[in-house]
């Protein structure tokens, strides 16, 4: 029996997996996620060396060796910047480990935090497709009203959202309503923007055609300018969706609450747990993520089914 000629033998499995990673889009995407993790040990490591020096001095105690160093940077109660594993037990604890019900969850957190973030999404969604469409469609909202939702976005939302808290305190709207309003004020933008971009899209040629089948205005719009503007669309909802995650969690700042992620960054300033104030960024990094996703997975099925894609 033969062997193998070298140039066709197989490689050894590492050498096989590390070569489909390079090939394919894991491959980039572990590699920065494997930098970015040393980073921030090292960060860890630079910013607690102080503490891990003083705590020496007041015991009296040599300071350590580069081994127990590292070790007592990376696990210290409260630290200035926590270690990557620090925050993993921490997610552990409080996702795994904690009933959902329970004030102590991230779930539970995150749940709240979620439902003013989704209503939001939804009323800045339709504010947004309706001015977009008045834009396109008359002239005067164009002129007048474009300005306007570009100098909106000037003020800082630090500053908006104490006074949407007040104003529909005073008119007794609290809880959920003034947390969406503000994701409203913030994920309604982009979908103006790329919804005016999209319906605007159709070549010329392609208007000149649907005059000449004698279509009405309300023909174009269903028939040419909609379906147009859905790629367009899609990408500013994934941009939106994940603002509006981010304007629930600023609402949440200002009010005091006693629940959502806002919270357990309030919790968590107040009394140094600065594990517990990464963790809470970790979530909320990760729930934007999944919105993002989700959002991608209906644009897949809308474009399919419209034929935008195959």
């Amino acid at each position: 029996m033969t062997t193998e000629a070298a140039g066709t033998a197989r490689p050894a499995p590492l050498a096989g997996t590390l070569i489909a990673l390079r090939r394919g889009r894991a491959g980039p995407v572990l590699l920065v996620c494997l930098v970015l993790l040393g980073l921030w040990y090292l960060g860890a490591a630079a910013l607690n060396a102080d503490r891990v020096a003083q705590t020496h001095e007041r015991a009296g105690t040599p300071q350590p060796g580069l081994g127990a160093f590292l070790d007592e940077a990376w696990s210290q109660d409260r630290p200035l910047l926590p270690a990557p594993h620090q925050v993993i037990i921490e997610l552990n604890k409080t996702v795994f480990d904690k009933k959902i019900t329970s004030k102590r969850s991230l779930v539970f957190h995150s749940w709240v935090t979620l439902s003013s973030t989704l209503l939001g999404f939804l009323m800045g969604t339709a504010l947004g497709i309706t001015l977009a469409v008045g834009i396109v469609y008359v002239r005067t909202l164009d002129r007048s009203l474009m300005p306007w939702i570009i100098t909106s976005q000037t003020i800082p939302i630090l500053a908006v959202a104490p006074m949407v808290i007040v104003v529909l305190g005073a008119i007794g709207l609290t809880g959920l309503v003034p947390k969406a309003i503000i994701s409203m004020y913030l994920c309604f933008f982009p979908v103006v923007i790329g919804m005016v971009k999209g319906l605007r899209s159709p070549d010329p040629l392609q208007l000149d055609l649907m005059r000449t089948y004698s279509a009405n205005r309300a023909q174009v719009f269903w028939k040419l300018r909609l379906p147009a503007s859905l790629p367009f669309l899609f990408a500013s909802l994934k941009v939106a969706i994940a603002i509006s995650l981010v304007g629930a969690i600023v609402g949440e700042l200002p009010t005091g609450a006693q629940a959502g992620l806002g919270a357990r960054l309030l919790a968590g300033s107040y009394y140094g747990q600065t594990i517990q104030i990464w963790s809470a960024l970790v979530m909320a990094s990760l729930l934007a993520g999944a919105l993002v996703a989700l959002v991608g997975a209906v644009e897949g099925v809308v474009l399919r089914r419209s034929g935008a894609q195959p």
